[in-house]
């Protein structure tokens, strides 16, 4: 079985703990659904939110769909002028037979414009 890592990003409406839940919580399961994976396959995930986000850690959606003995870890992205606002990114590492170009990276909505060369 073979390490590999999943992008994916989500851009949020607004800066509301219940809301980033959700739209980070559909983009896990999108990310685990689209790589036929389950949680025993997640080795770890990386969140980053742009600085404009405050109102919760993108991870507490993580741990709400029930993802409890995986590492997480946020961070705050760079502060590009003129970067997409409210976006959530992840970089997940898992363990999969998939060749690594059979991989899919998940961009939800307008986020997919941040990476349309690899936007599943």
């Amino acid at each position: 079985m073979a390490v590999r890592a999943v992008r994916g990003a989500v851009q949020l409406e607004r800066d509301e703990a219940g809301h980033m839940d959700e739209r980070v919580a559909a983009l896990l399961t999108a990310v685990l659904e689209r790589n036929d994976l389950t949680g025993d396959d997640l080795i770890s995930i990386w969140f980053t939110a742009t600085p404009d986000l405050h109102s919760d850690f993108p991870a507490a959606a993580a741990r709400g769909l029930g993802i409890t003995d995986v590492p997480l870890i946020c961070a705050q992205e760079l502060d590009i002028a003129g970067a997409m606002p409210r976006v959530v990114r992840i970089l997940a590492h898992i363990e999969s037979d998939r060749p690594r170009a059979e991989i899919a990276h998940v961009y939800l909505g307008a986020a997919a414009a941040l990476r349309k060369d690899i936007a599943q």
